[in-house]
């Protein structure tokens, strides 16, 4: 009989610990942050200036990588492939990602599946947008000249919430304005500009960004309650459009089983960053405030927002794309 050799109990404990203390030792190397728009659009100004400040407590070099197409689907195929170990993080609004589900025919992923959230960042809410040019200067106007050109009306739109946003806002206003679906939001701006589309459905940073250089119009925002950057500005509710509140929430996504102790470091991150008063302002500047939520609230949060998005997409009678 083969003998079996005992190790004493002193060292299994040495090697219990030392193999505790390696699986909860991140990060150890660089991590990609990943974004589904372009350099220069709402969701790469976000994803780069919160890579900055998790770099500073952190201490750990980010870099940023732009996969664009599909409305953001790309850059979730990438990071739902990815080894489920911390180094490949999604950053986009949750509640697109969760929309997801309900607004493609090829559902390459299913998102519930595929993700779980590392933490959550900030809430938004998405504007109905026009030229300042143009003749329409409230949205009960706009709503007014689109009835009248009926389905020759049309507006732009890139990410998946401004997609439902500018559905809902016809289905709720009657309208039948074509939907044009552009690669980022600032690829509909010259398009506005020059009266070839009549409003847009765009994202927060890009909008303000536009309004405070006079390039845009804001209308509306599509969020319950008005937001703390534009308190002039009505939301689609008081300006007429009843029913519409789609508040948006930001967050580092990775893949489904990446472990609790990554995902606890993270939210531990942005404990850290959200309280300071330049992310505060930054965040306020771009329309949104800043939102922390415990890691189990924000998965258990994430799955109804897919739940919630299913009954926007029918309220809307979305096409799935």
């Amino acid at each position: 009989m083969r003998s079996v050799h005992r190790l004493p109990a002193g060292v299994l404990f040495a090697v219990a610990i030392s193999t505790a203390a390696l699986a909860q030792d991140y990060p150890t190397q660089q991590i990609r942050f990943v974004t589904g728009f372009p350099p220069g659009s709402g969701a790469d100004v976000v994803t780069r200036f919160t890579a900055e400040k998790i770099k500073e407590v952190a201490n750990v070099n980010i870099i940023v990588e732009n996969r664009v197409g599909a409305a953001g689907g790309l850059a979730m195929e990438t990071v739902a492939r990815a080894k489920p170990d911390g180094y490949t993080v999604l950053l986009a609004t949750a509640t697109a990602t969760a929309a997801a589900n309900h607004l493609y025919k090829e559902r390459r992923i299913n998102v519930l599946e595929a993700f779980r959230i590392g933490a959550t960042i900030n809430r938004q809410g998405f504007m109905i947008v026009v030229d300042p040019g143009s003749p329409h200067k409230t949205l009960g106007e706009l709503t007014a000249a689109m009835k009248l050109k009926g389905d020759k009306a049309n507006y732009g739109t890139a990410a998946p919430t401004g997609i439902v946003l500018g559905e809902m806002y016809k289905a709720m206003a009657g309208l039948t304005a074509q939907q044009i679906r552009f690669r980022s939001g600032v690829d509909s701006l010259k398009e506005m500009a020059s009266g070839a589309i009549d409003y847009g459905s765009l994202d927060p940073q890009l909008s303000l960004a536009q309004y405070r250089q006079g390039k845009l119009r804001i209308l509306a925002v599509g969020t319950g309650k008005r937001i703390s950057a534009l308190p002039d500005v009505p939301t689609m509710e008081e300006a007429g459009v009843k029913g519409v509140d789609l508040t948006g929430w930001w967050a580092l996504i990775v893949p489904k089983q990446t472990p609790d102790h990554v995902v606890n470091t993270m939210h531990g991150w942005m404990q850290k960053v959200l309280p300071r008063p330049e992310v505060v302002q930054f965040f306020k500047d771009s329309g949104a405030d800043t939102f922390a939520l415990p890691p189990k609230e924000a998965d258990a949060l994430f799955v109804k927002e897919e739940e919630a998005w299913g009954r926007y997409a029918d309220i809307a009678k979305l096409e799935k794309q």
